[in-house]
């Protein structure tokens, strides 16, 4: 039974603050599915409550996982022995987890290549590091064991160089700059994570503006590490939230400026420095000459 207090809440916000022990993707699927009852009815995920309803949840259990070959576009930038670099489009889950059990990177990579690594275990077959699902751009696969353990230590020594692209709201004083605030998992809203806590895991972000815009900037974005969401929270951290990135304070958009642009690493088949690009999409293209 709600309370009086949980009045104005969405239902789906509801569960996932009294349901915390389930991720928000396996509330919103029982929502979708009829397993959530208010009333004796069924609801939509942004029913808003009034307070004294009954609501019954029927959980079900997810899907088995596996990374079964599908036979799906694959946008291949550069490829040797030991490295695949792909072309992630936004919108493309790297591999299955809660809420994708089909139709992400990895089934898009067993169907295109017989033998990646497994050191990142079966259902991360090649997989290193990975992008955010709104995020686009180039990323590293590794073909073999010994290949994945030697990028998996470029990427832990910091020598793999990663530039992205951002768009960001307001007018970003500086012409460059860098963020160096921990990150850790926000305690309230588990899907978030946030720089106020004062401690977490210790994370470099550096910018500099590559155009001004009336109401955005448009910035190149290096990390020096690999933290969730890092560029997104770091960049909301300083009043600059990424475009389109409602997670962490600006309006819904299409989709999230952030585009992993480019990337320089060392092949494990050549010992040689490799830098791969990734083009900027179209829609992107789209939407900095609507500025």
């Amino acid at each position: 039974m709600t309370l009086t207090g949980d009045a104005g809440k969405r239902l789906d916000h509801f569960l996932q603050e009294h349901l915390t022990q389930f991720s928000r993707s396996r509330l919103q699927s029982w929502i979708k599915e009829g397993r959530v009852l208010v009333d004796g009815a069924a609801a939509k995920s942004s029913l808003v409550l009034r307070g004294g309803e009954n609501i019954e949840v029927s959980p079900a259990d997810p899907a088995p996982l596996e990374a079964a070959p599908e036979d799906l576009p694959l946008e291949i930038l550069y490829q040797d022995a030991a490295v695949i670099a792909i072309n992630k489009p936004a919108g493309l889950v790297v591999h299955a987890g809660a809420g994708a059990s089909s139709g992400t990177l990895v089934n898009r990579l067993v169907h295109h290549f017989a033998t990646l690594s497994q050191v990142g275990g079966e259902l991360r077959p090649g997989i290193v590091h990975r992008l955010d699902k709104g995020t686009s751009g180039v990323l590293l696969v590794a073909r073999n064991d010994a290949a994945h353990r030697a990028l998996a230590a470029q990427f832990s020594g910091r020598t793999v160089e990663k530039t992205y692209l951002a768009l960001v709201h307001g007018k970003v004083r500086d012409e460059q700059g860098r963020v160096t605030a921990p990150i850790a998992r926000d305690p309230v809203r588990r899907i978030r994570m946030t720089t106020k806590l004062g401690s977490g895991r210790s994370a470099l972000t550096e910018y500099r503006v590559l155009q001004r815009f009336e109401k955005f900037t448009y910035l190149e974005v290096r990390i020096g590490t690999g933290r969730t969401h890092q560029i997104r929270v770091h960049l909301a951290s300083i009043g600059h939230p990424v475009a389109g990135d409602k997670l962490y304070g600006a309006p819904t958009a299409g989709r999230i400026f952030l585009h992993a642009w480019r990337i320089v690493f060392t092949s494990p088949a050549t010992e040689r420095r490799v830098t791969v690009e990734a083009p900027v999409p179209a829609d992107l293209v789209q939407w900095l000459a609507s500025l």
